[in-house]
C-alpha cells in the first residue's frame, strides 16, 4: 500500500457573493478532485485544537499525525531546521519577515501594507536579509536569510514566550496597538525600528519602487520558539515518507520527522509555482521506494492572505491539473494498492484575509475500494457527510486503516 497526502494550504474559504454565493473551491473547476471525491470517504476534520492558534505549523503537524498540543513549539524553530541552523539550547529562533509599511515619520503610526512585501523575490531578500545582518547582528542576536519574505531571527538566552501579533492578521490597519511593548518588548521593537531606517533606502527596495512594486521597508517578529523534536514518521507508522513544499516551515517539520524533503527547482510559496515539478518530485519519490509522500502548496493560502478571489481558484486549479492529475495517473499505471488523501491544512478566507480554526473538507480515495462520496469537492458537501474527526491529528490513522478507528468520532458535523 502506497499513500499519496495533497494539501493545498488554505484553500477552505466561506461563501463569496462575488461568486454567486460560492466559495473559490466550489467555482474552481478541478476535475480529479471532484471526480476522486465522487468514489472517496468525504467528511471534515479539526487540525487546530480549540485554543491554538491556526497557524501552518499547528495545522501540518496535525495532519502529519503529531498532536499540537504536544509538539507546536512555534514555527520559526520548525523553519529554522530548514535552513540548516542549528538551535542551541539558550537559542531562540523568531520568524522575522520582510514586510511593506505605510511611510509616516513615526514609526508607530504607520499601517501594515502587505506582511509578504508584495511577495518579495528570493535573490533580493537575501541580499536585503544579508545587508541587514551586516548592520545589526553582534554577539547575541544573528539573522538568517529564507524563502521570499519569510526568514529567521536567532536570539541567545531569549524567552520564548514573548506574544507578538501575527502580520497576517492586521493588514490595512495601524501597527500601534500591535507592536512589542513593556519592558520585555522593548529590544524587538528596537530592532524593527532600527531595520526600518536602514531599509527604507536600501538598493533593493529603491529599484522595486522603480518597477511600481511594494518595498520591503521594515521586518515584523513573531512566532518564536526554542530547538524542536519530533518522534521519527517512519517509527510511528512504518511507512518511509517524503514531503514536497517550498516553505521552511513544511520542510522543518519534515526533516524533524526524518523524511525525505527534496528541492523542486522553481518552487515559491506562491502562486507562481512549479507545479509540475512537485508532482514530478513525489513520482520521483515513489520511484524511490517512498511509501508515504506529502505535498504541501502554499499559492491558495497566499492568495487568501492577499485577498485574490481569483488567484485563489486559479492556485486552486493549478493544483488539479499539474499535481494530482499527473500523479494519480502515474498512480493509476503503477498497478499497485494506492490511497489519495487531499484537504487543506486549515482555511485562509478571501473575507478574512488570514487563517481561521474552522474543520476543512477532506476526501480519502481507495483504489480497491469505491465509495458513495460528494458531488463536487467542496466544504459545503463535505460538511453535509456524517463523518467528523474533531483531533486532526487521529486524521493519519483513519487514512491508514481506511475505516474508522475507535479513537475517531462518527456523527454530523454541527453548523
Amino acid at each position: 500500500m502506497i499513500y499519496f497526502v495533497l494539501v493545498p494550504d488554505g484553500m477552505a474559504d466561506t461563501p463569496l457573493s462575488s461568486l454567486g454565493g460560492k466559495t473559490p473551491m466550489g467555482a474552481a473547476v478541478k476535475p480529479n478532485m471532484d471526480k476522486l471525491a465522487a468514489r472517496a470517504i468525504c467528511g471534515t476534520v479539526s487540525n487546530v485544537p480549540e485554543g491554538m492558534v491556526p497557524e501552518s505549523d499547528t495545522a501540518n503537524l496535525s495532519v502529519l499525525s503529531y498532536d499540537p498540543r504536544v509538539y507546536s513549539k512555534g514555527r520559526s524553530p520548525l523553519e529554522a531546521v530548514s535552513m540548516g541552523i542549528n538551535l542551541r539550547p539558550d537559542e531562540v529562533a523568531i520568524r522575522c519577515n520582510l514586510v511593506t509599511l505605510s511611510e509616516e515619520d513615526d514609526y508607530t503610526e504607520r499601517t501594515m501594507i502587505d506582511h509578504s512585501a508584495d511577495e518579495i523575490t528570493t535573490d533580493e531578500a537575501r541580499e536585503l536579509i544579508s545587508a541587514l545582518n551586516e548592520a545589526l547582528a553582534n554577539d547575541v542576536r544573528r539573522l538568517y536569510p529564507g524563502i521570499s519574505y519569510r526568514h529567521c531571527l536567532v536570539l541567545r538566552d531569549d524567552d520564548d514566550s514573548y506574544p507578538f501579533m501575527r502580520p497576517h492578521d492586521i493588514l490595512g490597519q495601524k501597527i500601534k496597538g500591535f507592536l512589542p511593548c513593556g519592558e520585555r518588548g522593548q529590544k524587538y521593537l528596537n530592532f524593527m525600528i532600527e531595520s526600518a531606517r536602514f531599509l527604507k533606502h536600501h538598493p533593493v527596495n529603491e529599484a522595486r519602487r522603480r518597477r511600481g512594486l511594494l518595498p520591503a521597508n521594515s521586518t515584523w517578529l513573531w512566532s518564536p520558539g526554542k530547538k524542536p523534536s519530533l518522534p521519527s514518521f517512519y517509527e510511528k507508522w512504518g511507512l518511509r515518507g517524503c514531503a514536497v513544499s517550498a516553505v521552511d516551515l513544511i520542510r522543518g517539520i519534515s526533516i524533524c520527522a526524518g523524511m525525505e524533503t527534496p528541492t523542486v527547482e522553481g518552487a515559491t510559496g506562491n502562486i507562481k509555482t512549479n507545479y509540475k515539478g512537485k508532482a514530478q518530485a513525489a513520482i520521483d519519490a515513489f520511484e524511490r521506494d517512498c511509501d508515504f509522500v506529502y505535498v504541501h502548496v502554499e499559492a491558495p493560502d497566499e492568495c487568501g492572505h492577499h485577498g485574490d478571489t481569483e488567484g485563489k481558484i486559479k492556485a486552486i486549479e493549478y493544483i488539479d491539473k499539474d499535481i494530482l492529475g499527473p500523479v494519480y495517473d502515474y498512480l493509476s499505471r503503477r498497478g499497485e494498492h494506492f490511497r489519495i488523501m487531499v484537504l487543506p491544512d486549515h482555511p485562509t478566507p478571501i473575507a478574512a484575509r488570514t487563517h481561521t480554526i474552522d474543520p476543512v473538507p477532506f476526501f480519502i480515495y481507495d483504489s480497491k475500494v469505491e465509495h458513495e462520496g460528494v458531488t463536487s469537492f467542496t466544504e459545503a458537501f463535505c460538511a453535509s457527510q456524517p463523518l467528523y474527526i474533531p483531533d486532526g491529528y487521529r486524521l493519519m490513522e483513519y487514512l491508514l486503516q481506511a475505516g474508522c478507528p475507535h479513537n475517531v468520532r462518527q456523527h454530523h458535523h454541527v453548523h
